[in-house]
């Protein structure tokens, strides 16, 4: 199954998910540098930071390579942590902005509708029963298919293969964690807080990911913030 992949574009991905439930004074923002001065104009709290980055043959050994070392040391998963794996092909917009969601609701108080029944129903799942049931769900696909022929520039073809991919960064007890419905776990990557979420994700992101592509303009990074103070 395919879908025409999300525009990295905030309007688009806010209205996705304020049409799925999520309150308005939540939304999607740019991140437009690493430095001090850019991190501190993104309107906080931040719930969640998300990347876009090169997908490519090389990110692929790397993540073959991490999955070998990390069931070989093993490492610690709150069972907490809610986990939706990845099996529709350019969902990965979409995947990023759920785990976003799914691990803060604690914060982010649920309007009635789509995502609130979709979590709700896939509380006691498995990662994968929950990627299972995301295929059947009509009214996340049908959704879906409206934002994403909304953005700037014309929705490829959802078969196509594109060479970039989202992936959410979470605090959740006490942890930094790499959700990305495409590998086999999520990935506790330490220590950090909610108040320091964005700068651990910012330092992790510079340290393991963009200097594995030091050439690459694809890098791009979004929060899902609390605007309510913003304005």
């Amino acid at each position: 199954m395919s879908w025409i992949p999300l525009e990295s574009n905030p309007t688009v991905m806010s209205k996705f998910l304020h049409d799925l439930g999520v309150p308005k004074e939540w939304e999607i923002c740019d991140v437009f540098g690493f430095g001090p001065d850019e991190l501190a104009i993104v309107p906080r709290p931040v719930a969640s930071v998300i990347m876009l980055f090169p997908y490519n043959d090389a990110y692929q050994k790397r993540k073959e390579e991490e999955e070998v070392k990390l069931k070989d040391k093993g490492q610690q998963v709150s069972d907490n942590v809610y986990f939706v794996k990845q099996f529709i092909h350019n969902a990965c917009g979409t995947m990023a902005l759920i785990h976003s969601v799914a691990n803060n609701r604690d914060k982010i108080i649920l309007n009635d509708g789509i995502l609130k029944r979709f979590l709700d129903d896939g509380k006691n799942m498995s990662p994968s029963d929950r990627g299972e049931m995301l295929i059947k769900s009509e009214d996340m696909v049908n959704t879906h298919r409206e934002i994403a022929t909304e953005g700037q520039t014309a929705p490829p073809d959802p078969e196509d293969v594109l060479p970039y991919h989202f992936v959410a960064f979470v605090c959740k007890d006490g942890s930094l964690y790499e959700l990305d419905g495409g590998k086999f776990d999520p990935i506790n990557h330490g220590p950090t807080s909610p108040d320091s979420l964005l700068e651990d994700a910012v330092n992790l992101i510079q340290e393991k990911f963009i200097v594995q592509d030091p050439e690459s303009v694809y890098f791009t990074l979004l929060t899902l913030s609390n605007v309510s103070d913003a304005y």
